[in-house]
């Protein structure tokens, strides 16, 4: 995990406008959550013992590369699970009082603690203020512009590129193209190891594609009903890595989302 240092960053979205970001300082996983460290924690004997029992398998090309398929349903108790294996006191309950562990079952509002030093998901603000890398007024983690399949510049992401359909892609392809590197494996979804592209000013990998990545938050057009998930995806365009954009789902199992993990400060 790196830390992410507290602040405001604020400035002009190039496609957004205006935006201002505060949050306390925070530490989050340098790398999305990969399959190796999915399994290391759901097949613990320990976290079967103590009632993690409905934790889907997930997906992934390899123990280096994101796990998918997952929901946000089991993001959220695989967190848990991860805190206690790490003897920390886990963040989401499902009573007011904190005394049951949220371990099973889909919790649509679980309670959080939030003097917890376990592991949770990052709310859009911080996410956002993450993916900045302390940039400001910048469309990508690193800039305006995106692009993969260019000798002269280095990868940036994976992610559909063509270059004809945003002025911002700036890819060679004329037609949507899968990023190489993906399609190594084979077969769908065309994910990329966790490490393979360069990490933003924060020292955090694939803020911008590879997979989606589930965020707290309810979306606010649909409270009650979708969460947050942002970055974009090996499987989508360049305007999905952007930022500041966001997409939402019921909180679904699906093969284009994965997510990582946030801690509060002094751990």
């Amino acid at each position: 995990m790196v830390l992410i240092p507290g602040g405001t960053n604020s400035g002009t979205d190039p496609d957004f406008g205006a935006y201002s970001l505060t949050v306390d300082s925070f530490y989050m996983d340098k790398y999305l959550v990969t399959k190796g460290l999915w399994d290391a924690v759901r097949n613990d004997p320990a976290t079967v013992q103590r009632g993690y029992t409905d934790l889907r398998v997930g997906g992934g090309q390899g123990v280096n590369h994101p796990v998918h398929s997952v929901s946000w349903f089991d993001a959220v108790k695989w967190l848990n699970a991860r805190s206690e294996l790490d003897e920390r006191e886990p963040a989401y309950y499902t009573d007011a009082e904190f005394t049951q562990v949220y371990r099973t079952g889909n919790v649509s509002e679980p309670y959080v603690k939030a003097t917890a030093n376990g592991y949770r998901l990052p709310t859009m603000d911080e996410w956002e203020y993450a993916a900045r890398g302390g940039l400001q007024s910048k469309r990508f983690p690193w800039g305006d512009e995106i692009h993969h399949g260019r000798h002269d510049l280095p990868d940036r992401a994976n992610y559909q590129a063509n270059g004809s359909a945003y002025t911002y892609d700036t890819s060679p392809y004329t037609t949507w193209t899968y990023h190489p590197k993906g399609r190594e494996t084979g077969s769908m979804p065309y994910t990329t190891p966790v490490d393979h592209f360069p990490a933003n000013d924060y020292g955090l990998h694939d803020m911008a594609g590879n997979l989606w990545q589930w965020n707290y938050d309810w979306h606010p057009s649909h409270v009650g009903s979708f969460r947050v998930f942002r970055g974009g995806c090996w499987d989508f365009f360049a305007f999905g890595c952007r930022v500041a954009g966001r997409g939402s789902a019921p909180g679904g199992a699906y093969g284009y989302v994965g997510f990582r993990a946030v801690l509060p400060p002094g751990q």
